[in-house]
């Protein structure tokens, strides 16, 4: 269960780390108002990956169990999903296609407000919540309970709430532009990697038990 819960965080982590609306919203309020309210922006977002981690884990945990057969369809479906990304991210990583240009937002933010963009960032993007239900179709894929895939979903929350912490106070201090725009490129690489290792391994575990 260990080594299936570190290949699935180690993709997490790498889709936290590459370009994305996350990153946009964290960055864009870091390079205006600072780190405060940058801060507050990353506790939304990480409890926005927590409700769409729970929502995931449990409505297919009711349905794997009320449709023993519909983890099949999930191999291949959230499998395909993992690799589209990885190849998207493949192809970004191929052209130096990573988009790394954050403008500031400067309307002002309170605690409240500023935590509250941050979950809707993450509650408005669809690709966030099929995102998760893959992850979970992979964590089920590999024959864990509902209960041991609703437990990722902390894991995920936590390091989100490191990396675009980190984000939060290097973007604040207004010259981690320069050096992410540098490495932006390898990051998408690594997200390539590790979602695609994911969908292939998903994708041929349900070629198995199709043959079976």
């Amino acid at each position: 269960m260990f080594s299936i819960y570190a290949l699935t965080w180690l993709g997490v982590l790498a889709a936290q780390i590459a370009p994305g609306p996350n990153l946009a919203a964290v960055a864009s309020v870091g390079l205006a108002q600072g780190r405060r309210p940058a801060l507050f922006v990353v506790t939304g977002i990480s409890s926005g990956m927590l409700v769409w981690s729970m929502a995931t884990a449990l409505g297919l945990g009711v349905l794997v169990e009320a449709f023993p057969l519909s983890l099949l369809f999930l191999k291949f479906l959230g499998g395909s999903y993992l690799l589209f990304l990885g190849i998207k991210a493949a192809r970004a990583t191929l052209k130096g296609g990573a988009k790394t240009t954050f403008a500031p937002d400067a309307r002002p933010l309170t605690d409240a407000l500023a935590w509250r963009r941050g979950v809707l960032v993450l509650l408005t993007n669809p690709k966030a919540a099929l995102m998760w239900a893959a992850v979970a179709s992979f964590l089920f894929g590999q024959g864990l309970s509902a209960w041991h895939v609703l437990a990722f979903g902390p894991m995920g929350a936590l390091s989100g709430l490191v990396i675009y912490g980190t984000y939060a106070w290097l973007f604040s201090t207004g010259a981690a532009m320069r050096g992410y725009s540098r490495f932006a490129r390898w990051f998408e690489g690594l997200f390539a990697a590790a979602f695609g290792a994911m969908g292939a391994s998903l994708i041929w575990a349900g070629i198995r038990e199709a043959r079976n």
